[in-house]
Order: C-alpha cells, then sequence, then structure tokens
C-alpha cells in the first residue's frame, strides 16, 4: 500500500471517528419491515440463542444485526493486524474496470480501501442502515471520492442495478441477513452472467475464535445456503486469521436453478 493511500486511509478513519460521535448522539430505528409469503422458508423458536432473533434458515439461526452504534469496532485500529484486510483484497483479483458491490458496507471499511483499486469501475457501498450511509456520503463529499455510490437496501433485497455487478463482497455480514434467501436472490439478479460472490465469514469450526457463535458460520453451512440460491461454489481459502474466504459463481442465466431441496 503507498503512502499516499495509507495516510489517505487513515484521514477517513478520523473523519469516520468524528461522523460517528454525532451520530451517536441520535437515536434511530432499523428498517425491519416484514416481507409476505416468505414464512414458508423460516421456522420460528420461542426459545432460542440470546445471540440470534429467534428465526432459522436451513437450520441456522439467524444473528442479530449489529446497529450503528456499534460502527466504532468496525474502524478498531486493530483490525488490520487481527483480520489482514489488505490479504482479503488482494485475493479479490480486481480489474480496474470492475463494479463491486459491499454489502453490507457499514462504515466503508472495505469500500475506501477497494475504490482506488477499480479507477474505471464503481463502488457501490449498500447498507439497510441510513446512518451507515451517512457516514459513506460524508467521506465521499469530504474526500472527493467519485466512484462509490450508496444504496439504500431493504431487509429483502439489495436494490442493486440488475446484472450490473462484476464482484458482491459480503464481509462478516451475512449471518445477520434478517431474509437470508431474499437478499441473495437479489444479489445473484444483480451480478453479471459469470459474476462472483465472496464472503468473509469468521471460522465456526474454530472454537479459539473469540467471536460469539451466531457470527460465525461453517463453511458447509455458507455452501448449502448459497446453493439453495443456484449459486455455483467455486473455491474456499483459509489464508486469513479468523475468517472463510468463500467464492461463489453466478452460473449462465439459462442454466440457473434455485434449489429447494432443502426448504
Amino acid at each position: 500500500m503507498t503512502k499516499n493511500l495509507l495516510k489517505s486511509l487513515q484521514n477517513v478513519g478520523i473523519i469516520l471517528s468524528l461522523f460517528m460521535l454525532i451520530l451517536s448522539l441520535n437515536s434511530c430505528s432499523i428498517n425491519t419491515e416484514i416481507v409476505p409469503n416468505s414464512d414458508i422458508i423460516y421456522q420460528y423458536r420461542i426459545i432460542h440463542n440470546p445471540e440470534g432473533i429467534g428465526k432459522f434458515y436451513l437450520g441456522r439461526e439467524i444473528a442479530k444485526v449489529m446497529g450503528h452504534e456499534g460502527a466504532g469496532w468496525l474502524e478498531r485500529p486493530s483490525r488490520s493486524n487481527q483480520e489482514k484486510p489488505e490479504n482479503a483484497i488482494n485475493n479479490l483479483e480486481l480489474k480496474s474496470t470492475d463494479v463491486v458491490a459491499d454489502i453490507g458496507a457499514g462504515t466503508g471499511y472495505f469500500t475506501f480501501r477497494i475504490s482506488p483499486l477499480v479507477p474505471e469501475g464503481k463502488l457501490l457501498a449498500v447498507d439497510i442502515q441510513p446512518e451507515m450511509l451517512d457516514l459513506i456520503n460524508f467521506v465521499n463529499h469530504k474526500e472527493n471520492i467519485t466512484n462509490v455510490e450508496t444504496i439504500l437496501g431493504d431487509v429483502d433485497n439489495p436494490n442493486l442495478p440488475p446484472s450490473s455487478v462484476d464482484i458482491a463482497l459480503l464481509v462478516d455480514t451475512y449471518h445477520e441477513f434478517e431474509y437470508p434467501r431474499e437478499m441473495m436472490l437479489g444479489i445473484v439478479e444483480g451480478l453479471k452472467p459469470g459474476g462472483r460472490v465472496v464472503l468473509l465469514e469468521y471460522r465456526s469450526e474454530n472454537p479459539m475464535i473469540m467471536i460469539k457463535g451466531l457470527h460465525k458460520m461453517s463453511e458447509k453451512q455458507v455452501k448449502k445456503e448459497m446453493k439453495a440460491v443456484g449459486l455455483v461454489w467455486e473455491d474456499t481459502r483459509n489464508f486469513l486469521p479468523q475468517q472463510h474466504f468463500l467464492v461463489f459463481k453466478k452460473p449462465d442465466i439459462s442454466s440457473l436453478n434455485y434449489s429447494t431441496d432443502y426448504l
């Protein structure tokens, strides 16, 4: 990473910290709209893990969403050493013209590290919390960044333009989707044929990774859930200290098959 880019990212971190302090003074709510006709693929339990919402998909309880009040954790200085995000970005094998969707972009931690690598492309920062997008838009204006666009998603739809995205990146966010099947179908629709989905999720196979249980996922579970929306597994790379790096591909539209084997 160049000195200029590193300095720019440090400035972004300072700006975000100040902006998050302002946001923390306001009380805001997260969109929890009920999606009709989807409960047939979900199960609900009264007795459940307190880390979850009591809603289950393909045998997995969905974790509670980390609200914008916890945004400071995303920008913690130790994150670079703990998670090696630069290594993850390098393994995305980006082209300068790629359109990348950062799903669950949060404060823009990955957004602003990827955007300089796609100067002829675009970075779509998607989040369901307007407060997070306010942070990103603030930095866009402050740093005069022109290839980052924000998209306010719904709990059941990322609202991506159809067939527009080369890579959809989901970093430690998929396990919190309230409607994971609907969200992933929306992402699949937003991908170009042959487009890729890359998920980073803390490895539940390793009990020594000190992350709450529902905020970790196994490779087997991720594969099951991606297969259910027609994505094809390409690769699993465990070069990161704590996270799976899982790569899936959208096949040609004519061969898409949304599986109901597990429903």
